[in-house]
């Protein structure tokens, strides 16, 4: 792995590319949900171009966290700020492996709920749909944070490409 100051432009495009899809899942999930609630009432679901994308979207946005995976695991990533205190380190380090498994969980439940009819897998779904939701508070919690009580732009990271 390569010690880097700053993510490559890759990097940055998976990241805010996932972070789209993750707000349309969001933001569109009732055609699915209103499906998924027909198909266990054993109604008959109509076919809904949302109901596609959001299929659609789960398999995209598991493909493109695989690609982030890999470029983390071979590029690596930058260093945490230097005043960032050692048990804030450990918790972005976390949360941030935390991303990688819950959104590619989410995906793969998904698929075992829509393509399988895995009861488990639904199931599964919605529990990490809430803890994808605690993420991304405090993801984005995390950026006036560190911008006003530790004085450092870390995001910054996300926007610019390291040279």
């Amino acid at each position: 792995m390569i010690d880097k100051t700053g993510y490559s432009a890759t990097q940055i495009g998976l990241h805010w590319i996932v972070a789209l899809l993750v707000a349309g899942q969001y933001i569109f999930k009732d055609s699915i949900a209103s499906a998924w609630d027909a198909y266990t009432r054993g109604q008959e679901v109509a076919f809904s171009p949302l109901i596609l994308a959001h299929v659609a979207g789960g398999i995209l946005i598991l493909a493109f966290v695989l690609w982030r995976l890999v470029l983390r695991l071979t590029r690596g990533v930058p260093p945490a700020p230097e005043n960032e205190p050692t048990p804030l380190k450990t918790l972005s380090h976390v949360a941030h492996w935390g991303f990688y498994a819950i959104l590619a969980a989410m995906s793969v439940s998904g698929g075992l709920m829509w393509f399988g009819d895995v009861q488990a897998a639904a199931q599964a779904h919605n529990v990490l749909k809430v803890m994808l939701l605690a993420l991304i508070v405090l993801h984005v919690v995390a950026i006036p944070f560190h911008k006003l009580v530790l004085k450092n732009n870390v995001m910054q990271r996300m926007i610019r490409p390291a040279r």
